[in-house]
């Protein structure tokens, strides 16, 4: 790809006019003549036996049109248990959630009835009179605690609360240990946080009996997944089925599955024919959205005296939550992310997957490599204590060289693929990153503030992500009768700018300007199939296939205007909407003229024998997943008397590939890297040990805002991906995978004179009091 005109072009986002105006569409922007609203009642317990319902007194309150159970549900659904949305063979039956609760209820915020209302007001009111015999069981809150002989289960009928065993492993693992000059132990807990975009979920359906249609609209990352969904338990032709993703409020991975209350609200339509309406407030998202994590990792890292890696192994212990709506994907992710872009010679990792009574884990920005990383960044500062010897050296010397690039792991995917780095200079990206930050001075910096007082550290973490995750994504490029380019594409804007970076990619074939294409995404009517938004994959996968439809589009322009013009392809051009011959400007057709001819005249035929119509379908399959390193470095001030972190400064290299916006990699970098920091000091989602949640507010469970994130400096290290025909690489987690990692080495770093370890995140200042006292008290 030679003399780009719009792709590595910052241009504005094509999507933030209406946002920044106002006149962004989210779900409960949409109003529907008749429409009725759902409120659910939820479980206050976490784990009981359900016994019965009586909504009588619901039933007749004012403003009530129906309050329904599973039992109301049962006859129209296909299967009363949801499916899973990743197949996996391996797990127990019976994993996966109700629409609403049928014998028992497992998590505080299962959805056990919904009511419906002729508003939210009136169907809350009536929503607190459904009276629920609940027959209360032992529950457990900690997935370790869960594995001990005399834990409650999690679930009724379950003889383990293990519910999946993952084990990874290479190399001569036991020999090396046997022979290793140092061994050490570490072990390490990862607490779960939550995704909190700010629009919460959101779902509104509306049945059309005249063509027994039915429409749904819903916050998610997965419109066409959500089809399929309704289509298998419904029991519907998709051609009845249209599901609609409208502006969407972020997504961080708590959209990137079906949930029951997706089923229910579009069934409940159906079976009232009333437009119904549910919006998620903030207390349902802490108690029923996803969240991540918790993790624990207890390892044992065999290394030489020079601070090389020969082999770790251990076990990992990750809490999946009640039940598996989606798959293990967030464990196993951790478990192959571990050796991240070191090289490790040898490995055996064994990950339990276990039930507790808390929401459903699944995937949440990272899904999963940020906790990989962190266990393998933690494991090197550890080496380095021991002998010794700086922190960025034992990182430098363990890092994959650029010569040996590409890469090939041991390791396989979930999806079988071999685990493979095609492109890129981890020793570079890092070195970028100790140069920004003026690392070699820091400690005559550090000395200074000491002097005074002052507790500063610095930390660095390099992370890998896989990017551009299969199975494929798909685009139309289309250019009407009138000259107009349209896209539509199964990908799935959620803030990322996706339709900004698909519009410069087709201009760039077009010859168009990117304001002067149409982006459609996120509705079924429009586009077969659809894979969505997860996985840092659109601008690989979406991007992609939109630049293989431009490409078809574009030599189809070209033959129809040469065989027009009587002039030979190689001797045209295409520019500002206009196909001319090269070096005779005015001389040639508008892309207008030339979709006109190829829509036809009745009766006549399309000149060229060319096919009807100036139009692409692509779907672009990805055989392997891309890897970007990310390097993170921090320098922060901890005050010992409050246990307060101030982050001082911030960089990140990271490879995004061929950049198609920079400003917008840089925009996904900064909110990546505001998650990490985030996951790193802030976000802990408690539970006390009946695996009652405790945090369910943001007065409890804090966010990073504006005046605790630092300048991010970021630094675009572009090496072209060898995986896909733009040479781009997905950014959309990069930044956050190594972040946690880097901030708890320099807080460590800075607490240093106390003797401080710290294995844990979140750090929060109570617990890093805690942990200055414990040390101080060892000293």
């Amino acid at each position: 790809m030679t003399e780009l005109r719009h792709i590595g072009r910052s241009i504005h986002r094509l999507e933030d006019p209406p946002l920044l105006l106002g006149q962004g569409r989210f779900v409960d922007d949409i109003h529907l003549p008749g429409t009725l609203e759902a409120a659910f009642v939820r479980s206050p317990h976490a784990h009981a036996a359900l016994r019965g319902i009586n909504a009588a007194a619901a039933q007749a309150a004012p403003g009530v049109v129906a309050v329904l159970t599973l039992a109301d549900l049962a006859p129209h659904l296909t299967r009363q248990q949801m499916p899973i949305q990743f197949r996996n063979s391996k797990l127990p039956p019976h994993c996966t959630p109700y629409p609403l609760a049928k014998d028992e209820v497992a998590y505080v915020g299962q959805a056990v009835a919904v009511v419906i209302a002729s508003s939210r007001y009136l169907a809350e009111d009536a929503a607190a009179l459904v009276e629920v015999d609940y027959d209360i069981l032992p529950a457990v809150s900690d997935c370790k605690r869960a594995l001990a002989p005399d834990s409650p289960w999690a679930r009724q009928g379950r003889s383990t609360n293990i519910l999946a065993e993952i084990r990874q492993g290479y190399g001569e693992v036991d020999a090396a240990f046997a022979s290793a000059p140092h061994r050490l132990k570490l072990g390490l807990k990862q607490h779960r946080g939550g995704a909190h975009s700010i629009e919460g979920r959101g779902v509104l359906a509306a049945y059309d009996a005249g063509e027994d249609r039915l429409t749904v609209w819903s916050s998610t990352q997965l419109a066409h997944e959500l089809r399929s969904f309704l289509m298998e338990l419904l029991d519907l032709d998709e051609n009845r089925l249209r599901v609609v993703t409208p502006d969407v409020g972020g997504g961080f991975g708590a959209k990137f599955l079906m949930y029951p209350e997706e089923i229910v609200i579009p069934l409940a339509g159906r079976m009232l024919r009333r437009p119904i309406k549910w919006i998620e407030d903030r207390r349902e998202h802490f108690l029923a959205s996803i969240q991540e994590r918790d993790q624990y990792w207890e390892l044992e890292v065999a290394f030489d005296g020079a601070g090389r890696l020969l082999a770790v192994r251990g076990e990992m212990v990750h809490d999946q939550g009640a039940y598996t709506p989606q798959g293990i994907n967030t464990a196993y992710n951790s478990s192959t992310a571990f050796p991240g872009p070191y090289v490790l010679p040898a490995y055996e990792i064994r990950a339990l997957v276990v039930e507790t009574n808390k929401v459903p884990t699944v995937p949440v920005r990272g899904a999963g490599y940020p906790q990989g990383c962190f266990a393998m960044e933690r494991t090197l500062d550890r080496i380095a204590q021991a002998l010794g010897l700086d922190r960025a050296l034992v990182r430098e010397r363990n890092l994959v060289p650029a010569a040996a690039m590409p890469y090939t792991t041991p390791l396989k995917s979930r999806s079988g693929s071999a685990i493979a780095y095609d492109t890129g200079d981890f020793p570079k990206s890092m070195n970028s990153v100790i140069e920004a930050i003026e690392y070699k001075t820091f400690i005559q910096r550090q000395n200074a503030a000491r002097s005074s007082g002052r507790y500063l550290g610095i930390g660095i973490a390099n992370g890998m992500k896989g990017t551009g995750r299969g199975p494929y994504e798909s685009a139309l490029v289309r250019v009407g009768r009138t000259g107009r380019v349209s896209v539509f594409t199964g990908a799935m804007p959620m803030g990322q700018g996706v339709k900004t970076a698909l519009a410069q990619i087709c201009a760039e074939q077009l010859g168009v300007a990117p304001e002067e294409i149409a982006v459609t995404a996120g509705d079924t009517a429009t586009i077969p199939l659809g894979m969505g938004g997860f996985a840092s994959r659109q601008t690989v996968t979406a991007g992609s296939s939109a630049h293989l439809a431009a490409a078809s589009v574009r030599q189809k322009a070209l033959g129809m205007a040469a065989h027009l013009l009587e002039a030979a392809v190689e001797d045209l051009e295409m520019r500002d909407g206009r196909i001319e011959l090269r070096g005779v400007p005015g001389h040639g057709v508008t892309l207008r003229e030339v979709a006109s001819v190829l829509c036809g005249d009745p009766g006549y035929a399309i000149p060229g024998k060319f096919a009807p119509g100036l139009e692409s379908y692509q779907t672009f399959a990805p055989d392997a997943l891309t890897y970007g390193i990310g390097c993170h470095a921090a320098e922060v001030e901890v005050d010992i008397g409050t246990g307060a972190v101030r982050i001082l400064r911030y960089i990140v290299a990271t490879d995004c590939g061929r950049a198609v916006n920079p400003m917008m990699v840089e925009g996904q970098i900064h909110g990546g890297a505001a998650h990490g920091i985030g996951n790193a000091l802030y976000e802990w989602m408690g539970f006390d040990e009946g695996a009652q949640p405790i945090t369910t507010t943001f007065a409890e469970y804090l966010l990073a805002t504006s005046t605790e994130m630092p300048k991010i400096e970021v630094r675009l290290l572009e090496y072209p991906a060898s995986t896909n025909p733009l040479g781009v690489k997905g950014v959309g987690e990069a930044g956050c995978v190594p972040a946690a990692a880097a901030i708890i080495s320099a807080v460590e770093n800075a607490l240093e004179p106390f003797g401080v370890r710290i294995d844990e995140t979140p750090i929060l200042p109570p617990r890093l009091l805690a942990l200055i006292e414990a040390a101080s008290k060892r000293a």
